[in-house]
């Protein structure tokens, strides 16, 4: 049972002090750190269920939480839904779209899928690029009148936060539900041998499917509140592909197929991040030293760090799931 994992109440802790240490201090420069480390860690997270449940490399993970952004913030401006509605009904449409593309991408394998991936993003960027109501290359820029419902731009920045404190906390315990699932079982069994997953009685094009849309639906309720808050979106920034590069580097680092990995993970590379492009002499080589990252961890420690652990201390894994 979920509630007996360790794991759970360790998420709720994290979210909790995320929540308690800005608001009691009232730092706003530590609430705009810890909220990209939660995106990062929403964005592992779910990244997690396709990377490390099933073994499938998705390079194009990142649209689903630009295009979550680009429907929410039409359905909170344009059509006047509440956010928080309006964040939800974007995580079903884009969990939807996913489901449906998942049907047919699915079927392939390997290289062949990872290549999809990033057409898929290539295709959806050159799309709201040159659709009207979604303001194409401009994009979308959200006016100061668009926050009086939540009592002004200055508590809606705090509103925000609290929300994407929460879409972090529900990854993660949806991460550690499916992994103790009947679900996940099946998911493992692709991963390990799809044929023989078959040969079992999994249906691992449809499990496949699903998992795709549940990866989906989180990011894109993130993208809402994430763009709402920063009040504008456009193509080039909301599909960025260096970003779904930098997801996997994430994974890789903390451990795939873990719920602790992901996040911390998606927590260290993006501090390491801040650090880089704050950084006067380091900021144009971010990316280089990314790669370089990624490249000793699979080289060294195919495991991340949460493997690395397991291999000192085996009883870590009845803790750290």
């Amino acid at each position: 049972m979920i509630v007996r994992r360790p794991v759970l109440y360790l998420t709720l802790i994290t979210a909790a002090l995320f929540i308690y240490l800005p608001l009691r201090t009232n730092n706003v420069l530590l609430r705009e750190d810890l909220i990209l480390v939660s995106v990062s860690v929403i964005l592992a997270s779910n990244l997690n269920l396709m990377i490390g449940y099933t073994g499938y490399v998705n390079f194009g993970h990142i649209v689903f939480y630009g295009l979550g952004g680009y429907v929410g913030l039409y359905l909170a401006t344009v059509w006047h839904w509440p956010l928080i509605v309006a964040a939800l009904g974007a995580g079903v449409v884009v969990s939807l779209f996913a489901l449906l593309l998942g049907l047919g991408i699915l079927r392939l394998r390997g290289a062949y899928f990872a290549l999809a991936t990033i057409g898929i993003l290539q295709a959806v960027q050159s799309f709201v690029a040159n659709f009207d109501p979604w303001g194409r290359s401009t994009g979308m820029y959200l006016s100061f009148e668009v926050y009086e419902p939540l009592g002004g731009a200055m508590r809606a920045l705090w509103i925000t936060y609290y929300l994407v404190i929460g879409v972090m906390a529900l990854s993660l315990i949806l991460s550690l539900g499916i992994k103790i699932s009947k679900f996940g079982l099946g998911l493992f069994a692709i991963r390990e041998d799809e044929d023989a997953a078959v040969v079992l009685g999994v249906n691992t094009t449809v499990y496949k499917a699903i998992i795709y849309s549940v990866s989906a639906f989180l990011p894109a309720v993130a993208g809402t509140f994430m763009y709402y808050k920063n009040g504008m979106i456009d193509p080039s920034i909301a599909f960025e592909f260096i970003a779904s590069l930098e997801g996997i580097v994430m994974l890789m680092l903390g451990g795939k197929g873990t719920v602790v990995g992901a996040a911390l993970g998606g927590g260290l590379y993006e501090k390491l991040r801040s650090y880089l492009l704050t950084s006067p002499r380091l900021s144009n080589f971010h990316l280089v030293i990314a790669g370089g990252l990624l490249l000793l961890v699979i080289l060294f420690a195919p495991g991340g760090l949460i493997g690395w652990l397991y291999s000192l201390v085996p009883r870590a894994r009845k803790v750290i799931e």
